[in-house]
């Protein structure tokens, strides 16, 4: 786990390597200035030498005039560090994000990754930082203070050496005991995230139905949460001051009281006194800042874990050695294939699955909610992997292609159809990012998004918000059909993509379809049997098994569940645009 973190350092390798040399530089300067101090006092001030107070005072300013400006050093190359270790680790995992199937993505939420990718490697970024600087500056100033003490005196040094054993093994005893909470506190991150979030993106359907207050209860039932996780770990580290100050103000009692005997025997001068009492400081603030590091590496050994969660995990789908990288047409063919988005599920989503498609036939797939619609054209795009069987585009096992090159002609329109923020033109050029003007705006009109579009003050240009929410439903599925389009894919898939458009401009658009793009395989999943009716052949979806493959009129004399769900739409009239599309 360290290993893969440390990995992403990279090009700030020599400013992780700079940063803590600064800091022991640092250390050295200021463990000479109580030294020098000393020589002071007991050879300048105490014999009244004006020229060795100048020439030692001149070297204390030198040797904190340096300390200084490695310190300085040590802080602007360490923030570099750590901000670049921040910067690579985020860019990883949303390189590595972009790899996984769906099926990789179901494993965590999206909260989760974004909490990932924010407050966790903060954490890291934090932790790393403070390793640099602090964990490098904290023992090098404790084992130099802790030598020039017992250089000077020995006696009283283990009065020091006393005094850090005992604090640190308390320390490390508090530090043990804060680390579980806090290794339970940052998953918790996910379900804040997730509560506002979802508050966020469905603002407009909490307003609608009055639910400000119970999304505002869940809002601080997660926060409580954190709070609390947090607040018993601080209860544990608040004992970390006390013990700190308590032992700080005993060393300097017995040192204070030791030293003034020694002082009086003449075993010791009054500027050796002082150094040591300075070098007490010294050593038990360094304990202090070793305590700190601990606190964060504790806290952030749980955001390092679940990083390297994402980093470790492998996409289920990958590119062959020697990729098919064209796509002759637009057939497919099931054979045999069977489905299970989980490898321990009792029962496959998709059983039994064997279909011949021509290339430019129009397929309408028809059934149940939850009978595998789809999960049946998902599979086509390669978004996930059959569990048995095979699937061929073009004659070719899609296993065999291409990622890219197969989904750039599998062109499939989601259930949820999602915009992005930016104009529609930015919008429209996901599809294909050199499309002109002109193309934009022919796979447009053959999406039936074109008449509305104009109807806009700034037409093309216009400002899309983020999820598209300033378009109607109707609108954004239009404009993501064009989206599709403007791929010129051999197999366009319309997954219930027309739901939220009047059944009129649904027959236009199919009717579009049938004379712009003959040659396009189209397969178009949908509730209203007047979406589907004048297709070439229609799939009846049922429980995961295909239970009838044929024309409207085939599956009307001979399967009963197309029949019934034809009746009852039917009943009242007929759908009053059933001529709309001839």
């Amino acid at each position: 786990m360290i290993r893969m973190i440390l990995k992403e350092v990279k090009e700030y390798r020599n400013a992780s390597l700079a940063t803590p040399l600064f800091m022991i530089l640092e250390v050295m300067m200021e463990m000479i200035v109580p030294f020098l101090m000393a020589s002071i006092i007991d050879n300048g001030v105490e014999v009244g030498d004006i020229g060795h107070i100048y020439r030692v005072g001149g070297l204390m300013i030198a040797a904190a005039a340096v300390g200084l400006l490695a310190g300085m050093a040590g802080g602007r190359f360490g923030a570099r560090a750590s901000a670049g270790l921040a910067k690579n680790l985020r860019e990883a995992m949303f390189d590595h994000i972009q790899t996984f199937s769906f099926s990789n993505i179901d494993k965590f939420s999206t909260a989760g990754l974004v909490t990932r990718l924010t407050t966790d490697v903060t954490n890291i970024q934090n932790a790393y930082q403070m390793i640099l600087r602090m964990f490098t500056r904290a023992p090098a100033s404790l084992i130099c203070a802790m030598a020039m003490a017992f250089f000077i005196n020995a006696r009283l040094a283990l009065v020091y050496l006393a005094a850090v054993l005992i604090l640190g093994t308390i320390l490390v005893f508090i530090m043990l005991h804060a680390t579980k909470y806090f290794q339970q506190a940052f998953p918790k991150y996910d379900d804040l995230n997730a509560s506002v979030q979802e508050n966020v993106s469905a603002i407009r359907v909490v307003k609608a139905y009055v639910r400000e207050g119970q999304e505002t209860s869940k809002f601080y039932k997660a926060s409580e949460n954190i709070y609390r996780i947090f607040v018993k770990a601080e209860c544990n580290l608040v004992y970390n001051a006390p013990l700190m100050m308590m032992t700080v103000y005993t060393c300097i009692l017995l040192i204070s009281w030791l030293g003034a005997k020694m002082i009086v025997g003449s075993a010791m001068t009054t500027g050796e006194l002082m150094s040591m009492l300075t070098y007490c400081m010294n050593i038990l603030h360094s304990l202090m800042m070793m305590s700190m590091v601990f606190v964060m590496v504790s806290m952030s050994s749980a955001s390092a874990k679940r990083i390297a969660e994402v980093l470790r995990e492998k996409s289920d789908l990958e590119n062959p050695a020697e990729p098919v990288t064209e796509v002759a047409d637009g057939s497919i063919e099931f054979s045999d294939v069977e489905f299970s988005y989980k490898t321990d599920s009792a029962e496959p989503v998709l059983k039994d699955i064997n279909l011949k498609i021509h290339s430019g036939e129009t397929i309408g797939i028809i059934g149940g909610t939850g009978s595998a619609k789809t999960s049946l054209v998902n599979l086509i795009s390669r978004l996930y992997d059959v569990t048995a069987g095979e699937i061929k585009v073009g004659g070719i096992n899609v296993k065999d292609y291409d990622m890219e090159v197969l989904r750039d002609q599998v062109a499939v329109v989601l259930q949820k159809n999602v915009l992005f923020s930016g104009s529609i033109l930015d919008n429209l050029r996901w599809g294909n990012p050199e499309a002109t003007d002109e193309e934009c705006m022919e796979a447009c009109r053959l999406a039936c998004a074109d008449e509305f579009i104009r109807r806009f003050p700034d037409g093309y240009h216009t400002h899309i918000e983020q999820g598209g929410n300033n378009v109607s439903g109707g609108q954004k599925q239009r404009l993501c059909i064009a989206r599709a389009l403007l791929k010129k894919p051999k197999v366009l898939i319309l997954d219930d993509s027309t739901s939220a458009v009047d059944t009129a401009t649904d027959a236009k658009i199919r009717r579009t379809f049938r004379e712009e793009i003959p040659g396009t395989t189209k397969l178009i999943i949908a509730q209203r049997i007047s979406s589907v009716r004048d297709s070439d052949r229609i799939i009846v979806m049922d429980e995961g098994r295909i239970n009838g493959f044929g024309t409207h009129e085939e599956l009307l004399a001979g399967n009963e569940i197309y029949r019934e769900v034809y009746e009852s739409q039917t009943g009242g009239g007929g759908d009053f645009d059933e001529k709309a599309g001839e």
